[in-house]
């Protein structure tokens, strides 16, 4: 059995609440900005005081509405400033905080909010009131509701105008490091979601942690751009490291708005799914494409790899460095003028994001740094660094957190961030959790003799096909989604003769596509069976197949009609649903092992 424990924890106080370093910030740097939310055309930023003084108001509103230390509060709400003042108001209050997907259906919201037995909820606007409103009857216990955009902040301002300072700051104190800080409900690939509990010392370890690891760009005066869901563990510390190490925090608008707004707020560094560096991969390619530069683009994208290779390697080729010179002249300046312009790290997790991306963006001057984490570890359990990383890997454990790989190759972990167990569910905290404190990640995983991570698959995703072989998909998977024109896809063959794959397209890339091709329609309803888009499809099954053995390999696949979306075949973190997926189309994948010959569609 391989393990790794990292050297260099930061201690954290068992007494400390997630409060207390934002009340020490607000005295030592009351004048620093702090959150950046898009105001027009620009960013307006808040310093420590102002945002202090708006926690701190709707704090004492939850006192003044009934809220008593321990309740649980649900914030049922996209990515905005006003989610990050009501999860440090709900923790100002003794409150618990709940989030929920804007994406959530109402079944979903219906089993969280009883579930974790939630008496208050803040919603996002209209739209998701009504999704709420579905199912509020069969919600009795959760009797006060709030809708964001109606102005609910200012009206618990009004409502805790009576509750003194003194009496919100004893509350406060008297929250510690072993008190429940948050219940987050994991995405459910399979069965209904599971709540993860979380301690406001599993919240801070996790955070001081990954401060220490990455310090190279969570630092003071630094700049990042919000947009992943901050209902999501990764997101939320992220969140809560930017306010402990002084970190500007933007607010992105949207993920429709992000290009735009990148180039308004010009972050020093993004934290990111592989999805988004795919998308901005693709994207660059395709407009290269579209005005006739394509060769130009792709000799300069493997110039970047070659580059950041031999940067890893300890040896750039001169002819990979002068050909480096003149490219990042002529098309990687442009790269990272579309992030901002200041971009020098990034921080990738959630999936896979895959070797060849790690080293473009590392080879453009972007160096993405891929980590690794679950819900139960408090997203943060291994993490690579500027000064330490190896492209490919997910880095080694935090500071103070452990790594092993069991006998079957699963991936344990430990340390200060693994969480309690699943509420009301000791069963399932039974299964993830051994006797001595190691989290059972379900992942398949090695370390290397310097630490580092890789993960190579789910336990529970292994195809073993009719003939025995163990075929792990993400290897494929991942390769597949790096065609510009593929979105997601799906391999099965679990007990079959032969490995095939479900495939989408991303309709985007596809109207690009079409135009540079002259094809007479960009939609994906009529160029499915087009001869030259299968044709496509099939260099990127070509280009996977080249990373496994003949017995592992694609031999059949299949262009599906329309995209997975996020909340139906896709979970929060972009992972692939696929139970959902084989039984959608369970029709089409029995048609692929109806044909007696395997050769590619």
């Amino acid at each position: 059995m391989r393990e790794y424990t990292t050297p260099g924890e930061v201690p954290v106080s068992s007494d400390e609440s997630l409060t207390d370093a934002l009340w020490a910030l607000a005295e030592e740097h009351p004048h620093r900005p702090v959150v950046a939310r898009r105001v027009g055309d620009d960013f307006e930023e808040w310093t420590t005081r102002r945002f202090v003084d708006e926690v701190r108001a709707v704090a004492r509103g939850l006192i003044g509405r009934g809220v008593e230390t321990g309740d649980r509060v649900a914030i049922y709400a996209g990515t905005r400033v006003e989610w990050t003042i009501l999860d440090f108001a709900i923790w100002a209050a003794g409150g618990v905080t709940v989030p929920i997907y804007d994406t959530s259906s109402a079944d979903q919201v219906e089993w969280i909010v009883s579930d974790a037995d939630v008496t208050v909820i803040f919603i996002e606007n209209a739209e998701l009131q009504s999704v709420f409103d579905e199912v509020s009857e069969g919600l009795p216990r959760c009797e006060q509701r709030f809708v964001i955009e109606d102005g609910a902040l200012a009206e618990l301002a009004a409502a805790g105008e009576d509750v003194g300072d003194d009496v919100l700051d004893a509350r406060a104190a008297a929250v510690g490091g072993d008190d429940l800080a948050t219940i987050v409900y994991t995405s459910g690939t399979t069965g209904r979601p599971k709540g993860c509990v979380i301690t406001h010392y599993n919240f801070i370890w996790d955070a001081e942690q990954v401060g220490a690891a990455s310090t190279a760009f969570l630092r003071p005066g630094s700049r990042t751009l919000l947009f992943l869901p901050l209902a999501h563990i990764f997101a939320r510390v992220i969140q809560t490291t930017a306010f402990r190490r002084g970190v500007l925090l933007g607010y992105s608008s949207g993920i429709e708005h992000l290009r735009e707004e990148m180039g308004i707020f010009h972050p020093d560094f993004l934290v990111a799914v592989p999805r988004v560096f795919e998308k901005v991969y693709n994207n660059a390619r395709q407009a290269a494409i579209a005005d006739g530069k394509g060769k130009i683009f792709d000799k300069a994208a493997a110039i970047a790899v070659a580059y950041s290779r031999g940067l890893q390697d300890g040896r750039i080729p001169l002819g990979v460095r002068f050909l480096h010179g003149v490219f990042d002249k002529l098309v990687y300046t442009k790269l990272r003028a579309a992030m901002g312009g200041n971009v020098k790290h990034a921080v990738s997790g959630g999936a896979a994001l895959g070797e060849r991306l790690g080293h473009f963006f590392t080879g453009i001057g972007v160096l993405v740094l891929e980590g690794y984490g679950l819900t139960e570890s408090t997203a943060g359990a291994s993490i690579n660094q500027a000064e330490a990383y190896r492209i490919g890997s997910v880095g080694r454990p935090v500071p103070g957190a452990s790594a092993r790989v069991g006998d079957d190759g699963e991936l344990h972990l430990k340390g200060g961030h693994i969480f309690q167990g699943y509420h009301n569910n000791p069963e399932a905290t039974a299964e993830i959790l051994t006797d001595d404190g190691w989290l059972r990640t379900g992942d398949l995983g090695d370390i290397d003799d310097d630490g580092f991570v890789r993960i190579t698959g789910r336990m529970k995703e292994i195809i073993v096909t009719a003939g025995g072989k163990n075929v792990a998909p993400a290897v494929l998977e991942d390769r597949l989604r790096s065609h510009a024109l593929v979105s997601q896809s799906m391999v099965v063959g679990d007990g079959r003769s032969f490995i095939a794959a479900l495939i989408t397209i991303d309709e985007e890339a596809l109207a690009t596509w079409a135009q540079t091709n002259d094809k007479p329609s960009g939609s994906l309803e009529e160029l499915r069976d087009d001869e030259d888009l299968v044709a496509q499809v099939q260099s990127a099954v070509d280009y996977a197949n080249r990373a496994v053995s003949r017995a592992e390999s694609i031999r059949q696949f299949r262009i599906l009609p329309q995209d997975f979306t996020v909340g139906d075949e896709l979970s929060q973190k972009m992972s692939v649903k696929r139970h959902i997926v084989a039984e959608r189309y369970a029709d089409v994948i029995e048609a692929i092992y109806a044909e007696s010959s395997p050769a590619s569609s």
